[in-house]
């Protein structure tokens, strides 16, 4: 095969669609696809692409015509963008064409297809003139076989005409439903249901409006006699951990004269197997390798084993000539991974929903992950790298990719292969009604979605399909004609349709392309996606709903909790970034701080957290600290708890799971994510990777009220109790010291036993589950504001000593608390540096300290933020990438 890239941003150039009195270019048919391209001798106005692949709001930055849309309001200035139509052009060489049999019917045909990765969205593409594709759907593959007349030798020009894919939806939401009526769709214009694009371009509760259009993936030539259409190595391990890889292929034009020879390469590059096979291999046929124990190893989620990964590929080969005319590679792990939902022990109602690896159940922490930005052209495997490293750096096994982004770069799932992150993967539906009863939607998104499937299901991190996210939850909220219990009705013809391709047409195409778990939405199950007794479940009555507390949190789990979450601004330097020198604008409450937070209610919200919660200040900083605490609190409260409630094997999943919402983010701006858009991790990120640390010290204060006369109101007896637990993942046993320990938060001092808690002892910790330790009760007094004890809890390597996890206990809420003055708390810290950019930061305090946030200019990495300090007790914070001069600064509640 030979194959001829055409994503040279030499190549391509753009330029906006012509009026209809530009005479430079224009349509010969008053049709909006004309078969033909009709040009002048000199077309002009095409401007060069500063990338490829290539989206126009990319090239218009480049070129000055827009303003940034991530700075400042000037996202409000660029929406003229996505409604209008825009051309590429791309002018290639072609130096060889296909080769023709000869008139007698001798020598070998070639033939050529154009390959486009992805066009966004609503394409006509035009070769030499002659119309060769209408695409409309962003998430596919386009190829396009040419007839010999089309392709040229040497100058080539291709058209791509992007119609505005607003105004096309706007137009099939009147012509399938009628002027004046939509479908319910929560976040964006409805008129997103009814184009296959990226539904977040229609602007989210975390992101702009940036209608987005360009061929966003590669194009390429492709000239062959035969090819490889599709290759799939699966590698399986039984009930009893034995390993399988079953090989099937097609081949395009096989003939009795190609080969196809398939490999096995280990982790190190070592053959271990090497077979030919006839490439006339019947679809429903497979070739099989099975392995001696010990011949390979098997792939774990991260923090629970290593990740080898294997090559396997299939070269075509003439076995005339010996010439190889394709070949495919991919990359395998060896695992066994289910979802088992079997019923839990009485009296807990409902079936787990627990993913179990290589027969080891485990509890899931991790995040849902949306594009990592509004521009998708900018999604370099470098930013992917970043990314996921943090996601693994902070203990997480699993990453959703959310059904109203993307779905993701090679590349993506590549990484998540090599880093051991499970991926939860969702087909591209989000939150709406989508009109699935329409034959030409159905067949559209049946051909997506067989594509998905085809094209992730080798990948060992893939764990799961869902079809899509929220849309039962708007079926309900929405009173649409869904019943949960009526399995076998036409569905197309209710106001719901696409239960039919949620509930028959994936699981069917799942089914027969794969062997993935398949799960019809999320959250889905039982008779509500309420249910928390079933399948999954998204928990927000903390923020959205009745707004709850977030302590509230380990009351609201589920058996799997594919979202929650609390927004928290971004770093102040990601402010300042967007405000872009803005001065007047440098305030908590101003028009440019509200447009980069997309959440409808996000004043009143956040103000009811803070000041629930915490006293906060009047400048931006004190505004940007205040929602950091409050989010890496509620963040740290809800994995803590419902990790608790994960006590081992099937019996004991009455929580297997959570995936915080959200990872990342599209733009800079304040919302749910952990990090912000610059890579910036919030105190959420660090609170978090404490929770889903291998050993987390667990713990909760609490007051209980008891009525000895229960006809009395005001006779009560009041106690406060402090408890304790440990949450393992661990898969051996291990024996821990645990020491508790009261301090007064005005003096630091940690009084005699008979009236400060002082507890210390060992105990083993059961493996891959949580462990209950003490309870103890405590003073009433130690809750008051000016004789406040804070508890502090260490877990502690029985044989070093050394700390495994560190836990404190304050009296909430904080806002009632006195704080002792900057210079009584007596912070130290010292940078030490270890080498040309690593190094150390050692702190230590007199006093207790709550939420100390360090900051480092120029900036660095840290391994760890937002610390508890309990007095006499130093902590060390790991640095990279530091630069010569770098000044530490910090703050903490209080100060």
């Amino acid at each position: 095969m030979r194959v001829q890239s055409l994503s040279s941003p030499l190549l391509w150039s753009w330029r906006q669609a012509p009026s209809t009195h530009d005479a430079s270019l224009s349509l010969s048919s008053s049709s909006s696809a004309p078969q033909q391209l009709s040009l002048s001798q000199h077309v002009d106005g095409f401007r060069p692409v500063a990338h490829f692949p290539s989206v126009i709001h990319e090239e218009l930055l480049a070129v000055g015509e827009i303003s940034d849309p991530f700075l400042r309001r000037n996202e409000e200035a660029v929406q003229w963008v996505g409604e209008a139509d825009w051309i590429y052009r791309c002018d290639f060489e072609v130096e060889r064409l296909p080769k023709k049999r000869s008139k007698e019917g001798e020598g070998e045909e070639e033939r050529a297809d154009l390959v486009f990765e992805g066009l966004d969205t609503f394409a006509t593409v035009y070769l030499n003139g002659d119309k060769i594709l209408e695409a409309d759907n962003m998430f596919r593959e386009w190829r396009v076989p040419l007839r010999c007349s089309q392709l040229r030798h040497g100058r080539n020009l291709l058209y791509i005409v992007f119609h505005s894919a607003f105004r096309r939806g706007r137009e099939l939401q009147m012509q399938i439903l009628g002027r004046n009526k939509s479908w319910p769709a929560w976040n964006g214009d409805p008129s997103r249901l009814f184009v296959r694009k990226a539904q977040y371009h229609y602007g989210w509760d975390w992101g702009p409006t940036l209608m987005t259009a360009g061929p966003w993936r590669p194009v390429r030539l492709e000239i062959y006699r035969s090819r490889i259409v599709d290759f799939y190595p699966r590698a399986s391990v039984s009930a009893t951990l034995e390993p399988t890889l079953s090989l099937s292929w097609q081949v395009a034009d096989a003939n009795d004269n190609l080969v196809c020879v398939t490999r096995l390469l280990s982790p190190s590059g070592d053959i271990l197997r090497k077979t030919d096979h006839s490439a006339n291999l019947c679809p429903d046929e497979q070739r099989e390798w099975r392995f001696a124990e010990g011949e390979v190893e098997l792939w774990w989620p991260a923090g629970l084993g290593e990740q080898p990964l294997y090559e396997v590929g299939v070269d075509l080969v003439d076995l005339t000539t010996g010439e190889v005319l394709d070949s495919v590679t991919r990359h395998v792990g060896f695992r066994r991974l289910r979802v088992v939902r079997k019923s839990l022990h009485p009296p807990q109602p409902g079936h787990t929903f627990l993913f179990e690896v290589n027969n080891v159940p485990f509890f899931v922490g991790g995040s849902n992950w949306i594009p990592i930005d509004s521009i998708l052209t900018r999604a370099t495997k470098d930013r992917y790298r970043k990314w996921l490293d943090l996601a693994r750096a902070g203990n997480q096994k699993m990453v959703r990719v959310w059904g109203g982004g993307i779905y993701e770069d090679e590349a993506f799932y590549k990484l998540c292969d090599e880093l051991g992150l499970l991926v939860w993967q969702d087909f591209m539906f989000a939150c709406g009604a989508y009109p699935a009863q329409v034959d030409d939607f159905r067949a559209n998104v049946e051909a997506e979605v067989e594509a998905v499937v085809k094209r992730l299901r080798a990948h060992p991190s893939l764990a799961i399909f869902a079809g899509n996210n929220e849309d039962y939850q708007i079926a309900e909220a929405e009173k649409l004609e869904y019943d949960p219990k009526d399995e076998k009705g036409n569905w197309l013809r209710t106001n719901f349709p696409a239960r039919e391709l949620y509930e028959r047409v994936f699981p069917r195409i799942v089914k027969e392309h794969s062997e993935t778990f398949y799960w019809p939405g999320s959250p889905w199950g039982g008779n509500s996606t309420r249910d928390q007794t079933e399948g999954d479940v998204h928990v927000w009555d903390v923020w959205h709903g009745s707004q709850l507390p977030y302590q509230e949190y380990g009351q609201l789990s589920g058996r799997f909790v594919s979202e929650f979450g609390m927004q928290g601004a971004p770093d102040i330097r990601t402010v300042d970034a967007f405000l872009a020198s803005d001065t007047s604008e440098r305030f908590a409450q101003s028009r440019t701080m509200d447009a980069h937070n997309k959440a409808a209610g996000h004043e009143r919200r956040l103000a009811t957290y803070i000041t629930e919660n915490i006293r906060a200040g009047t400048s931006l900083e004190d505004y940007v600290y205040a929602t950091q605490f409050v989010q890496a609190e509620a963040v740290y409260d809800a994995f803590s708890s419902w990790r608790r409630k994960f006590r081992g094997g099937v019996e004991g999943a009455d929580c297997a799971g959570a995936l915080v919402w959200q990872l990342n983010d599209v733009w800079p701006c304040t919302s749910w994510s952990i990090v912000d858009y610059y890579l910036r991790p919030k105190p959420a990120y660090f609170t978090m990777k404490r929770a889903l640390a291998p050993l987390a010290l667990g713990g909760r204060r609490f007051t209980s009220k008891t009525f000895p006369d229960p006809t009395s109101a005001d006779d009560f007896v009041e106690k406060t109790h402090v408890e304790f637990w440990v949450t393992s993942s661990e898969l051996e046993p291990r024996e821990v010291e645990i020491k508790v320990a009261g301090y007064e938060l005005s003096t630091g001092k940690r009084l005699a036993s008979g009236r400060m808690l002082y507890e210390r002892w060992t105990q083993v910790i059961g493996p891959n589950k949580a462990t209950e330790l003490r309870r103890f009760t405590i003073s009433n007094d130690w809750n008051d504001a000016k004789s406040a004890v804070v508890v502090f809890g260490w877990l502690c390597d029985v044989e070093t000593g050394e700390t495994l996890s560190r836990l404190s206990l304050w009296p909430e809420p904080f806002k009632y608390l006195t704080f002792p003055s900057k210079a009584n708390v007596d912070i130290k810290i010292s940078l030490v540096r270890h080498g040309l950019d690593t190094g150390e930061i050692r702190i230590s305090a007199q006093r207790p300290v709550k939420g100390l946030v360090l900051t480092l200019d120029p900036e660095a990495q840290l391994d760890d933020n937002f610390l508890d300090l309990a007095p006499g007790d130093e902590q060390v914070v790991k640095v990279k990438g530091l630069a010569k001069g770098t000044k530490v600064s910090w703050r903490h509640l209080g100060d």
